[in-house]
């Protein structure tokens, strides 16, 4: 009786399975922010998502949508795009501008 493609496949998938599933992810992570950056952070997108995000349907701005993430995960990376964002649509920035 041959063997099916499967059949002859599936050692090398189980192999290739093991050797996947035993190397350990390679992630590179920033370090969480402080509270204060954090809150800052979601402030910023606060007001971007209330005074400049255009419509549902209107396109969409990857750098700001990119920083909204960011900031959602508490990643202090945004902080500069939103500014710039808010400052560009005339939106007052609470408090002093973030200096890494």
């Amino acid at each position: 009786m041959p063997m099916s493609w499967l059949g002859l496949m599936r050692p090398s998938l189980l192999w290739v399975a093991v050797l996947l599933g035993a190397s350990p992810p390679v992630v590179a992570q920033t370090p969480p922010a402080p509270d204060d950056t954090t809150a800052y952070c979601r402030q910023l997108a606060d007001l971007y998502r209330r005074f400049v995000l255009p419509p549902a349907g209107w396109g969409a701005d990857l750098e700001a949508t990119y920083a909204l993430e960011a900031c959602r995960k508490g990643n202090p990376e945004g902080i500069p795009v939103l500014e710039k964002k808010l400052r560009d649509n005339r939106v007052s920035i609470p408090g002093k501008e973030f200096k890494p």
